[in-house]
């Protein structure tokens, strides 16, 4: 019989960060209710984490990778040209939005919530993430041939944030549909020209 690694006391503050902070907000979220779903005190909590602010930029942190790595492997998993490929991550985020626990982009609502906090580390965190998928889209368009690719990962980009918000507004996943269709489009035109 293996035994399996117990989990850090780091990564079960870390896991009720995530499930308190993305369900219901970081500011709404006090560090005493982090630490009670994590079943810890409050003083261990910060043996870990000197501040909130430190525990919402490692929240981000923590979800950086994750979300990229999901990104990656549905553009990877489908098939066709790199419109399709990109059409096909829109079309997982709608998926993914139709589940009843979705409560939009951790980042973006995460810096929107620090908005008169530019200086927040989680802001620099947010800010770096969008840049990550801007760049590997514009990485993946500059293998497909495409010309501007670094122009058309920011329209692309923006399509996405621009989702994520119409979808968090309205509640209605077919905004992550049409900006994927938008998204196809744009990148069939450059395609063409390539």
């Amino acid at each position: 019989m293996t035994k399996q690694n117990p989990i850090s006391t780091r990564d079960r503050i870390l896991d009720a960060a995530n499930s308190l902070f993305y369900g219901e907000g970081i500011r709404a979220v006090s560090v005493d209710a982090i630490a009670e779903k994590a079943g810890l005190t409050k003083r261990t909590l910060y043996y870990h984490f000197k501040s909130k602010d430190d525990l919402i930029e490692a929240y981000l942190v923590s979800r950086d990778q994750p979300n990229l790595a999901a990104f990656q492997c549905w553009f990877e998993e489908a098939e066709g040209s790199a419109a399709d490929k990109t059409f096909a991550i829109f079309n997982r985020v709608a998926e993914n939005a139709r589940h009843p626990k979705w409560k939009g982009c951790g980042f973006l609502r995460t810096v929107a919530e620090l908005a008169n906090m530019p200086g927040h580390p989680a802001v620099a965190v947010g800010a770096a993430h969008k840049k990550k998928f801007e760049d590997w889209l514009s990485d993946r368009f500059a293998e497909a041939g495409i010309e501007e690719a670094v122009d058309l990962a920011r329209h692309t980009a923006l399509l996405m944030d621009g989702a994520f918000s119409a979808m968090l507004t309205h509640r209605d996943p077919e905004y992550a549909e049409a900006a994927g269709e938008a998204a196809h489009r744009l990148i069939t035109d450059r395609l063409k020209v390539s």
